[in-house]
């Protein structure tokens, strides 16, 4: 049985006050060492749960920044990938133009009538309906095609390009920058001719030509010679262009994922996953651009001006594709700012919650101690009438 010890009610007062300022001293230094008023759940349990379930909200929304943050850093690889791409394939352009300036190998037979669309009738330049007009590439292949009463110059181009009715025909045609008609043989030494039998006399003068059975020495065309060494060199600068443009596909990526080489990545915008935003991939190698390779060694004017048409669209496909990444940019980056917002929101109502305001706390604790002393002396003094009581047995 514990032994007890009776303490007058003076004693008893005065150090049940000094334990209170005790146990408050100890609260007061616990939250200036963690500068928090709520350390626990008995400080506040109110403020301790709210404040704790706002950190987990948070959390949460840190995580989904994360996420946020791989987005947005996916779209900038990506846009740096579209500018080196870009620069890929003005280099191409480039080549393709040195290409073009040196002479071609093939015989072309070049149009005297200037001004010509794509868009131009055939019945405008005198052909009728059921008119054909012959094109031989210098060998036995000859295509025939017949025109109609809406036929354009393009058209007529199209089929000999396609090669017309004879599966061999090797003529290629286009339509120059001043809107002449070119028409390319199959070899350096393809007599070509152009032919109608359209009732009209100036037709096919109007076209370009003359009505002679055999054009290709006349309206200046004459053979460009042997094989041209420096446009099979081009045509080999091009290909490796074509190669660098494949690899910068694959590596304009961030976290393994490359938009520009058919991969996509959803970005999740908030906490339920109910809002995202999908980043939507591309091909953009030289296949899916659509950036093919040399054909016959660039030997004849007809296939560069094919790769410069289609290094031109891939540059446009490039262009609407950085407008897009553009507004996806946009869209992330606000949602971005959003988040950090509402996490600094949150963490300011935490704060508000359970931070202790130092100067107060400070102010508190020089108060407890003081009072601390008083009970000490008060203490002391109550015991003092007890020693009273002693002295009466002296």
């Amino acid at each position: 049985m514990p032994f007890a010890v009776s303490l007058s009610q003076g004693v008893l007062s005065n150090l049940l006050s000094l334990q209170q300022s005790t146990n408050q001293i100890n609260t007061i230094q616990t939250q200036l060492a963690t500068g928090k008023k709520v350390n626990t759940a008995l400080d506040n349990p109110v403020n301790f749960f709210l404040a704790n379930s706002f950190q987990n909200s948070v959390n949460t929304l840190n995580t989904l920044l994360d996420n946020i943050n791989i987005g947005q850093r996916t779209l900038d690889a990506a846009n740096n990938g579209i500018t080196s791409l870009t620069n890929l394939l003005n280099s191409a352009k480039g080549t393709l133009n040195q290409a073009l300036a040196s002479a071609a190998t093939t015989s072309v037979l070049t149009g005297t009538a200037t001004g010509l669309a794509s868009t131009t009738l055939l019945s405008s330049l005198g052909f009728a309906a059921t008119d054909v007009i012959t094109v031989n590439d210098g060998t036995t292949n000859t295509t025939t095609f017949t025109a109609a009463a809406n036929t354009t110059v393009q058209g007529l181009l199209n089929f000999i390009n396609q090669g017309g009715n004879t599966a061999n025909n090797k003529d290629r045609a286009e339509i120059s920058g001043d809107g002449r008609v070119l028409i390319e043989g199959a070899t350096a030494a393809a007599s070509i001719t152009i032919t109608t039998n359209s009732a009209s006399t100036t037709a096919i003068q109007n076209l370009g030509f003359n009505a002679t059975a055999t054009n290709g020495t006349i309206n200046n065309t004459a053979a460009a010679g042997p094989l041209n060494s420096s446009r099979t060199a081009f045509s080999q600068q091009f290909d490796a262009l074509r190669t660098q443009i494949d690899q910068q596909a694959i590596d304009a990526g961030y976290n393994g994922v490359s938009l520009l080489n058919s991969q996509s990545l959803t970005v999740f915008t908030n906490v339920t996953s109910t809002a995202k935003i999908i980043l939507t991939g591309n091909s953009d190698t030289s296949a899916g651009l659509a950036v093919t390779a040399s054909a016959n060694s660039f030997q004849d004017n007809f296939d560069i001006n094919a790769a410069l048409t289609n290094v031109s669209n891939a540059l446009v496909t490039l262009q609407n594709q950085a407008s897009t990444l553009a507004s996806q940019v946009s869209v992330i980056q606000s949602r971005k700012d959003f988040t950090s917002n509402t996490i600094n929101n949150l963490s300011t109502g935490i704060n508000d919650l359970t931070l202790a305001d130092s100067n107060q706390v400070g102010a508190q604790l020089l108060a407890l101690q003081t009072r601390q002393s008083l009970s000490s002396t008060a203490l002391s003094l109550a015991t003092q009438a007890d020693q009273n009581v002693l002295r009466l047995f002296r």
